[in-house]
C-alpha cells in the first residue's frame, strides 16, 4: 500500500517534482511535457536514447537518465502508457539531430503510442528507430519470442543503447548493439504478493501463504501459474531451469547476472536468492562477468523478485560495464 501520497491523481507529477528537485545534477524535466531529460541533454551530433513507460517501475525508467545511460524519458501514469504526445514532445526535447532511439518493454499501449510519435517525427525529418525490450520468458514460448513483455531486462538493453550513444556511434549502430543486448537477455520472476496501487485498499493479487505466481508481470498481472512456496535454493534451480535453455547457440561461457527486487523484497532476501543462484551457475560452467542485486525494475510494493541473464560477447561486455551515473544507477570504471 502506498502510504505516502497527497492524492491519486497528482501521484505522478508529485513524483517527478520530487524526483527532478532530489537529483537536480542529474535530471530535468522537459518542458510541456511528462518527462525528464539529463543535464546538458541533447549532445549535439550525438544519438539520443529516449526510453519511457507507465509510472511505478522506480528506477525505470526516469531514473535510468544521465551519462551513459538513457537521454531521456518519457512518463506514462501508474502502469500505463505514455501517449503520443507525450512521447512526440520528448523526443523533441531530446533531439541532438543524429537521430533517436526509442526503447520500451513491449507492451501494445507503449507500441502504439511510441509509433506513432514516431511516424509523426519522420514525417519532420528526424530519424527515429525502436529497440523493443522482450525478456520475459514467462510471456510467450521461445519461438513466439517477440511477442514477450520487457521487465527486468530493460536495464541491459537501454545500458547498451546508453554506453553505445555515448561513444559517438551512428544511429543503425546503436540500434544494433541494443537489438543484440534484448537477443541476449532473458528473465523470469515469481511473486509471494500482489502490488497495491496508489490510493486503493487492497493488492491487485494474493498469493496463498503456502505458494508462489511464477512468470509474474510487472504491471498487477499474476503470474503464469501458481507453484508451491520453495526455499532460496530451490527458487533459484526453479528460475535457472527456465533460463539456461535459452542460451544463445553462440553464447561464449560470460553472462550479466541481475537479482531484482519488486518493491517490498529485502536486499538481504535477494542475497540469499543469488547465493543459490551462483552455485548453480557455477555447475553450468558460467562465468559471471558482473551481478546487480537490488532494486532495478520494480512494480509498486510488489513482494517478489526476478532473475535475468545477460549473455556478454565482447562488445557487449565493453558496453555494460562502462561508466554510468543516474539516479537510480550509478557504474563506476572497470
Amino acid at each position: 500500500m502506498t502510504h505516502v501520497l497527497n492524492s491519486p491523481q497528482s501521484f505522478k507529477d508529485d513524483v517527478t517534482e520530487g524526483l527532478t528537485r532530489a537529483y537536480p545534477q542529474f535530471l530535468e524535466k522537459i518542458p510541456d511535457a511528462s518527462g525528464v531529460r539529463a543535464i546538458g541533454a541533447p549532445r549535439r551530433g550525438r544519438v539520443s536514447v529516449l526510453i519511457g513507460g507507465g509510472l511505478g517501475h522506480y528506477p525505470a525508467f526516469a531514473g535510468l537518465v544521465g551519462p551513459g545511460l538513457a537521454t531521456g524519458a518519457v512518463i506514462g501514469d501508474i502502469f500505463a502508457s505514455p501517449s503520443s504526445e507525450q512521447v512526440y514532445r520528448c523526443a523533441k526535447a531530446v533531439d541532438g539531430g543524429a537521430g533517436i532511439v526509442f526503447s520500451y518493454g513491449n507492451y501494445s499501449g507503449d507500441v502504439m503510442n511510441f509509433d506513432i510519435a514516431a511516424e509523426r517525427l519522420t514525417g519532420e525529418g528526424l530519424a527515429v528507430t525502436t529497440v523493443l525490450v522482450s525478456d520475459d520468458i514467462a510471456s510467450a514460448p521461445s519461438e513466439r519470442a517477440s511477442e514477450r513483455r520487457g521487465i527486468a531486462g530493460d536495464l541491459c538493453v537501454f545500458k547498451t543503447l546508453g554506453a553505445a550513444a555515448s561513444v559517438g556511434l551512428s544511429l543503425d549502430q546503436v540500434a544494433e548493439l541494443g537489438r543484440r543486448a534484448n537477443e541476449r537477455t532473458r528473465t523470469i520472476g515469481v511473486a509471494f504478493e500482489g502490488c497495491t496501487l496508489p490510493g486503493g485498499k487492497a493488492p491487485m493479487f494474493t498469493v496463498a501463504e503456502n505458494e508462489m505466481e511464477l512468470g509474474l508481470g510487472i504491471h498487477g498481472e499474476p503470474g503464469v501459474r501458481t507453484i508451491s512456496r520453495l526455499g532460496a535454493t530451490e527458487l533459484a534451480r526453479v528460475l535457472l531451469d527456465q533460463l539456461l535453455p535459452e542460451t544463445p547457440v553462440d553464447a561464449d561461457g560470460r553472462v550479466a547476472v541481475l537479482v531484482n527486487g519488486l518493491g517490498s523484497t529485502s536486499s538481504e532476501e535477494l542475497f540469499v536468492l543469488y547465493s543459490g543462484a551462483a552455485k548453480v551457475l557455477d555447475a553450468a560452467g558460467l562465468k559471471v562477468e558482473h551481478c546487480e542485486v537490488g532494486e532495478l525494475v520494480t512494480s509498486l510494493d510488489m513482494a517478489g523478485c526476478s532473475l535475468t541473464l545477460f549473455w556478454l560477447d565482447d562488445e557487449l561486455a565493453e558496453l555494460y560495464l562502462a561508466p554510468a551515473a543516474a539516479p537510480g544507477y550509478r557504474r563506476g570504471s572497470r
